[in-house]
C-alpha cells in the first residue's frame, strides 16, 4: 500500500468544508452554529485534508486528527498565539484560536464520530 496518494474526493471535501468554515466565520453570528458547528466541522476538515494526501487507515487517522485538535485547544489555554508573537494578527487569532473551551474538545470529538459514521456508511455503500 502506497501511503502517499492524492485523493480527489477528500480534497474536494476539504475545499467545500473550508469554504463552509469561512462562510460561518463571516456570516453566522448565532449562538449555536458558529460556536459549536464550526468546531465540529474543523475536525472533519482537517481529517479530509490529511486523507487528501495520505492513504492511511480511517480509525488511526481520525484519532491522530482528534489528538491534534485537542493539542491546539490545550495550547490555547496557554495563550500560545501571544507566545508566538501573533496577537496582533487577526488571521492567526482566527485560525489558531485564542480561548480554551472544554466544549470545543467535545465538538472535536463529535466531529470525529461523524467522520467514523460517514466512513462506515461510505464503505457499506461501496460494497454493493
Amino acid at each position: 500500500m502506497n501511503m502517499f496518494k492524492f485523493n480527489f474526493k477528500y480534497f474536494a471535501l476539504t475545499i467545500l468544508l473550508f469554504i463552509t468554515e469561512v462562510l460561518i466565520a463571516l456570516y453566522m453570528h448565532d449562538a449555536f452554529i458558529r460556536p459549536y458547528g464550526g468546531d465540529v466541522l474543523v475536525g472533519i476538515l482537517i481529517y479530509c485534508f490529511v486523507k487528501s494526501f495520505l492513504n492511511t487507515p480511517i480509525v488511526p487517522t481520525a484519532l491522530i486528527v482528534l489528538v491534534f485538535c485537542y493539542a491546539i485547544e490545550i495550547l490555547q489555554y496557554f495563550h500560545y498565539v501571544e507566545l508566538l508573537g501573533l496577537q496582533n494578527s487577526k488571521l492567526a487569532r482566527i485560525v489558531l484560536g485564542t480561548g480554551f473551551s472544554w466544549i470545543d474538545l467535545l465538538c472535536y470529538t463529535a466531529g470525529m464520530f461523524v467522520v467514523l459514521l460517514l466512513e462506515r456508511i461510505g464503505h457499506s455503500v461501496e460494497q454493493f
